[in-house]
């Protein structure tokens, strides 16, 4: 499959799976409070700041990810429509905190919820998302349904670990490369692992399949979380939506910067004495950028995305799934991993 033909695929799988989950997506927010459903409406890209209607929000990547799931099981895709809302909805949870914990006060281009209505609005409206995602799941027709609710709970609980080491880190000089990597495993690939699997849970796959998809998630998210970290430092703002050298302006300890640290010789040592400095001066931060580069942290982090985009595709290559299936989801993984920085 040529990189245009990944990309095509990839696209119209997207908004295939898209227009599947909005309107089930937007049915549960109704049931919301009047101040909740406003607030996540509003985070979700569906209305404006004055009620007016929005541009429609994100990707939905980990929707599409359930759906082609349970399509791969061999089930029509509406089988994992409950899982499909269930992790956009823990998804959304989880940047509304995000949001809140990092100070950001936009994303997307857009005001975020927190800098809108303050900080308790937007901690009870991305609970109020959690908890809709467990309830959506239990009402399934699935006889898996509980088995999905509780993969999603303990999903959560590995999503918390994960951003409560990211918190952690933030106040230590001593994080390793392993410990980033299970910090990103918790943060990001648990629930594309869950998203990757709970579709062909509900459609009552066979364990070998159930696995194999979760490992193709967990890899997959292993590689974007890499590629997200090369973006974060040499991005182009007008894709990424955040200032350039982002990361190192508010002294992430990133994996390509992780790795430059202790690996990285000289450059490793002067990236080190800067990280536990303060300065933000636009020639110091290029610096450091230059320094993450010379220490092989740039280098180290590309190979290490494709080394685990290539693990994704060789758990799908070890189990009976519909050659469709199999195709947009490995084109999927490329899309959310071939990006440019």
């Amino acid at each position: 499959m040529t990189a245009s033909t990944t990309s095509t695929t990839a696209v119209e799988a997207l908004r295939r799976c898209r227009d599947l989950v909005t309107p089930a997506l937007q049915g549960a927010v109704d049931r919301l409070d009047p101040a909740s459903r406003e607030q996540a409406s509003y985070h979700l890209g569906w209305t404006e700041l004055d009620g007016s209607p929005g541009n429609g929000g994100g990707k939905a990547v980990r929707p599409a990810l359930a759906l082609l799931s349970t399509e791969a099981a061999g089930a029509p895709a509406g089988v994992g429509l409950p899982g499909a809302v269930a992790v956009e909805l823990v998804h959304n949870f989880s940047l509304l905190h995000d949001d809140l914990m990092d100070g950001d006060t936009e994303r997307r281009h857009r005001r975020t919820v927190w800098a809108q209505w303050g900080a308790p609005s937007a901690i009870l409206t991305g609970d109020a998302l959690l908890a809709l995602a467990v309830e959506i799941l239990l009402e399934s027709e699935s006889p898996h349904a509980a088995a999905a609710a509780s993969l999603i709970a303990r999903t959560t609980r590995e999503l918390i670990r994960g951003q409560a080491e990211d918190v952690a880190f933030e106040r230590r000089g001593d994080v390793s490369v392993d410990e980033c990597l299970a910090m990103a495993a918790g943060k990001t690939g648990s629930l594309l692992a869950a998203s990757a699997e709970i579709g062909a849970l509900l459609a009552g796959a066979c364990p070998a399949v159930a696995a194999a998809l979760r490992t193709f998630g967990a890899e997959v998210g292993a590689a974007f979380q890499l590629v997200d970290d090369l973006l974060g430092i040499w991005g182009d703002p007008t894709v990424t939506g955040k200032p350039v050298l982002s990361d190192l302006r508010s002294r992430k300890k990133s994996l390509p910067v992780t790795y430059a640290v202790h690996h990285g010789g000289a450059a490793g040592v002067e990236l080190a004495c800067w990280l536990a400095g303060s300065s933000d001066d636009e020639k110091d931060l290029r610096r450091a950028a230059a320094l993450v580069e010379t220490g092989g942290g740039r280098d180290w982090a590309a190979a290490e995305a494709r080394r685990r985009m290539s693990l994704a595709e060789k758990a799908l290559a070890g189990v009976d799934i519909p050659p469709v299936a199999r195709a947009e989801l490995v084109a999927l993984g490329r899309h959310l991993t071939d990006r440019e920085f």
